[in-house]
């Protein structure tokens, strides 16, 4: 068995275009808004805080990162995922810490592996997912 082995990983490049994607968009809402992007491990790699965004969205668009790099899933994937198991809908959300169950985290997969994941907070969930995915569009570009 080895002992080590290779993971692939969101550069430092692609972590800063996708929070300047999320920012002009966020700009064009006129709402501001706090972005946040994850290594692969779940790990703080870029983040910015726009002017005017609330102080509670720091913590929140972080955990939607790690939400989503650490389940390999969009966070508003996790109501439905859930939603029909009680014990689970019970359990989950207050027993996994850093578990966010409503849009605005996406993982960020690159050659069909997740290398991060990307959060955003500070509007209702779906302008969070807005901002979200225009920070993913940054990998087509």
């Amino acid at each position: 068995m080895a002992e080590t082995f290779e993971k692939q990983s969101v550069s430092s490049e692609l972590a800063r275009r996708m929070i300047a994607a999320a920012e002009e968009k966020a700009a064009a809402m006129g709402h501001p808004f706090v972005i946040a992007i994850v290594d692969e491990s779940g790990v703080l790699k870029a983040f910015s805080r726009m002017d005017g965004a609330p102080l509670l969205s720091v913590q929140v668009a972080q955990d939607k990162a790690y939400t989503a790099a650490g389940f390999k899933m969009a966070t508003d994937a996790w109501h439905d995922f859930i939603k029909n198991d009680p014990p689970l809908a019970a359990g989950a959300p207050t027993g996994i810490d850093r578990l966010v169950v409503f849009g605005g985290g996406y993982p960020i997969t690159v050659g069909g592996g997740v290398v991060g994941g990307v959060g955003v907070s500070g509007g209702h969930y779906t302008q969070d997912m807005e901002v979200a995915k225009a920070a993913l569009a940054a990998l087509e570009g």
